[in-house]
């Protein structure tokens, strides 16, 4: 039985957009007692902001402390009363590093549509590099896969409806289908990205 999905990828890759109405969907198909946590919201409710990082421009995050507060959460929700099965939904680019996941969703986005959605979001020219790197290299697949093993799951929803990525988890989550690491590459990308740089 399934309780707990972390779904975890670059920034822009669509996790807010897709936890969000999976959330919509599981809680109006009334199956589950559903709950949707943001790693984000977490961590600023929680004072686990430890400062901004000059050089990458973003907030660091206590990734311990952040993962003893989703435990004590995740401990209170599936441990309170009720009829129906639970299923805590955690969302956020540093869910992967915490821990007792069921499943963990990557969402992966190619190169080209990502570097589209992070300049429509005003990030700097090197922040846009920064994450198409991160992408290209598959950085939070990987770390997912060192942390959680075949709990991993990546899909690349670079051309899907967000109707058709909410398909694909639903089948995760019940155990029919999987989308292992490792499948989705677009490190052929990168490497041309880089020598037509010079």
């Amino acid at each position: 039985m399934v309780n707990t999905i972390f779904i975890s990828g670059t920034p822009c890759t669509g996790k807010t957009t897709v936890s969000e109405a999976l959330f919509n969907r599981l809680n109006n198909e009334d199956h589950y007692d559903v709950k949707l946590v943001k790693a984000n919201d977490l961590a600023f409710d929680n004072d686990l902001i430890l400062g901004d990082d000059p050089d990458k421009a973003y907030k660091v995050v206590d990734l311990k402390g952040l993962d003893s507060k989703f435990g004590e959460v995740q401990r209170e929700f599936l441990s309170s009363e009720g009829e129906k099965p639970k299923l805590l939904i955690f969302e956020g680019h540093l869910t992967h590093f915490c821990s007792n996941p069921d499943k963990v969703i990557i969402l992966r986005v190619h190169p080209d549509k990502l570097k589209e959605r992070l300049a429509e979001r005003n990030y700097s020219p090197s922040k846009i590099h920064e994450n198409l790197g991160a992408e290209c290299l598959g950085v939070c697949s990987v770390e997912s896969y060192e942390r959680h093993g075949s709990k991993a799951h990546e899909i690349d929803v670079t051309d899907m409806s967000v109707d058709e990525i909410l398909d694909i988890i639903v089948r995760i989550i019940n155990g029919e289908r999987i989308y292992p690491v490792g499948v989705v590459d677009y490190l052929g990308w990168f490497v041309k990205d880089e020598e037509g740089s010079d």
